[in-house]
């Protein structure tokens, strides 16, 4: 049953049972058996034509439940919206999830030409900001099991070396927030600060993305405001 939820979230679409039990590499008949009692509890629905399937609703209202317990989150949602209205830029709360860079909550900018950003984005951590900020304090050791060589390769084929990501690790850890340009796309940059659960312990990160070529000394004034907000959020966390 993991399986099947995890599949469908990387996914990101409804998908044919078919090729559902090839992603979950299981026999066909066990997977109609097992949809089948997720669509009947409602923890999957059949969508389209009747042949594909994805999340159900019951999932969704035990997502909000959690939200709604989850001090953290609460509180993180509340601040993304406050900083996108305030800059008008896009703004996230990230967390690593399963070895990735997770986005759990997006707020788009005003601006007319939109960031994409989509709140369940899951990437690998090197082509992030805040990607350097969740691995701070880790041991190398332990960056090394969770970043595959795969994870160094950007969208546009550049290779980066796994010494110079973790040197960027401690450069963010030293600084207290991250700035990186076109490692996702050549039109974007992001800018990072960490969400504290404990003296060390990075629980989270906001962050915004702005276009490559937003000045250095608007990205300074953006720097403050998100860290300020990161800071009370640590507060609160």
């Amino acid at each position: 049953m993991l399986e099947i939820f995890e599949f469908l979230h990387t996914t990101q679409r409804a998908i044919g049972i078919g090729d559902l039990a090839k992603g979950v590499n299981a026999p066909r008949s066990t997977t109609y058996t097992l949809v089948r009692s997720l669509v009947d509890a409602g923890l999957l629905e059949m969508a389209g034509d009747g042949n594909r399937v994805y999340f159900g609703k019951k999932l969704y209202l035990y997502g909000m439940d959690y939200v709604r317990g989850n001090d953290l989150l609460r509180r993180g949602r509340q601040e993304v919206d406050d900083l996108s209205r305030q800059t008008g830029e896009t703004s996230e709360l990230c967390m690593l999830q399963s070895g990735r860079y997770t986005i759990v909550h997006s707020s788009p900018g005003t601006r007319p030409f939109r960031i994409s950003s989509a709140t369940g984005l899951q990437i690998p951590l090197p082509w992030t900001a805040s990607g350097r900020l969740l691995l701070a304090g880790l041991e190398r050791a332990d960056i090394e099991d969770m970043v595959s060589e795969d994870d160094l390769v950007l969208p546009d084929g550049r290779r980066l070396k796994l010494d110079d990501f973790i040197a960027d690790i401690a450069t963010a850890r030293s600084t207290g927030y991250c700035v990186t340009s076109g490692l996702v796309d050549a039109y974007t940059k992001c800018l990072a600060a960490p969400v504290f659960s404990a003296p060390g312990k990075v629980e989270a990160t906001m962050c915004l993305v702005v276009p490559i070529d937003t000045s250095r000394e608007k990205t300074d004034e953006l720097l403050v405001l998100l860290r300020q907000r990161a800071a009370r959020l640590s507060i609160a966390a």
